[in-house]
């Protein structure tokens, strides 16, 4: 079968950027930043750090969505921060769940930009009996063109705010109930591990999402371990050492192919970083180790990629990298050319990494009913009419 057009574009150009509404949220600023906005409204400096480290308790500790909730802020300090400033999350226009539980939460992000429509992206939640996975977004839309994700059909519209990456996960949080005071049997939280595998590519947003990163693992607040965190690329070189370095997350790889000319195709950023570059900044990721090792992803395209000999290639290519390879059955969506490899093939092809030492799992396809599994993530609210998408947001609100 043919696979993606000769020569697609390597990168799209970004439509808008990102405008302030005219009270920002203090979501996504760090403590200096938070301190410098208390300057702005006349805190005096000397309270500027108690004051700050108090708001980041109740925002990322307790998840506050009020500053009334404040209780330790005297309420003239909670009257001027509420003239100036707001605690927003994107909102949740849609929220579809699948029947394995995965949850898709379509969000309008707040903005002062006066745009015809509103920015929306999504993000998905997977529940495990052992981990709960949160999928977020770093762009609106995607940068890249690869021709086997539905995701990268999207136009690119405007990379994400270190605070909409961040609100993402308060977002998650709050549907599930999932902050300090919640109550469960175990006291475990719901939502123990993020990665960076929605619309986007992080490391071309790569200020916000490294932002992002040293809140959401920052030990007095959200306090997710940097293990439990992942960051996947396409294949942006010259960013993953540095991102590696910024912020000691968990790496992935979308892999996809182990020939230049065919990565070309699947994913054309392989024609500015081809595969031996990409590897060897594999094998120079900081932190990386057998305790510690980089995932490299790879979807499973029948009669494309998942030949035994595209298997030995892939094992002599990774040799001295710490890795596991996650095999990703493709999930249909509409209008791709390309299908799943059969059933028998995966086995085959798992199986031959496994005897070389590698760890091979196939990723078991999560949410394809709601078009929530890897490579599926474009708004399906982008076709609706303006009459369902009320709809959809009005289901949302009375959950």
């Amino acid at each position: 079968m043919s696979v993606a057009l000769q020569n697609p574009p390597l990168e799209k150009v970004a439509l808008e950027t990102y405008v302030a509404p005219a009270k920002p949220s203090l979501i996504g600023f760090s403590r200096a930043e938070l301190a410098e906005r208390l300057g702005s409204i006349g805190v005096p400096d000397k309270q500027r750090k108690m004051r700050a480290q108090q708001l980041w308790h109740w925002m990322y500790v307790r998840g506050a969505q009020d500053f009334e909730e404040m209780t330790n802020v005297s309420k003239d300090m909670r009257t001027q921060l509420a003239e100036h400033f707001t605690l927003a999350r994107p909102e949740v226009v849609a929220e579809q769940i699948s029947s394995d539980g995965t949850r898709k939460w379509l969000l309008r992000l707040p903005s002062g930009h006066a745009a015809e429509r509103p920015h929306e992206v999504e993000c998905v939640y997977i529940p495990e009996t052992d981990r709960g996975t949160l999928c977020v977004s770093s762009q609106v839309g995607c940068t890249l063109n690869c021709s086997f994700c539905h995701t990268g059909t999207q136009r690119l519209v405007r990379n994400l705010t270190a605070g909409e990456i961040v609100g993402q996960v308060m977002v998650a949080r709050d549907r599930l109930n999932d902050w300090i005071d919640r109550e469960t049997p175990n006291g475990n939280r719901l939502v123990t591990n993020v990665v960076l595998m929605g619309m986007g590519e992080p490391l071309y947003n790569f200020d916000a999402v490294r932002d992002a990163l040293l809140i959401i693992t920052d030990g007095e607040g959200i306090a997710l371990s940097r293990r439990r965190v992942t960051l996947s690329t396409s294949g942006v070189v010259p960013n993953i050492a540095r991102m590696g370095e910024a912020t000691g997350v968990m790496l992935a790889i979308s892999l996809h192919a182990v020939r230049d000319e065919l990565r070309d195709e699947l994913v054309p950023l392989n024609r500015k970083y081809p595969i031996k570059d990409l590897l060897d900044a594999c094998r120079t990721y900081p932190g990386s180790s057998n305790a510690r090792r980089i995932t490299f992803e790879y979807v499973m395209l029948k009669g494309v990629n998942d030949s035994l000999d595209d298997a030995k290639l892939l094992v002599k290519l990774l040799k001295g990298i710490p890795a596991k390879i996650n095999l990703i059955p493709f999930n249909p969506w509409p209008g791709s050319q390309y299908e799943c490899s059969d059933w028998e093939q995966i086995e085959k092809f798992s199986e031959y990494i496994f005897n070389a030492g590698y760890s091979s799992p196939v990723r078991t396809p999560r949410g394809r009913d709601i078009l929530a599994a890897c490579g599926q993530l474009k708004s399906e609210t982008e076709k609706l009419s303006v009459r369902e998408r009320d709809a959809l947001r009005a289901m949302a609100m009375t959950d």
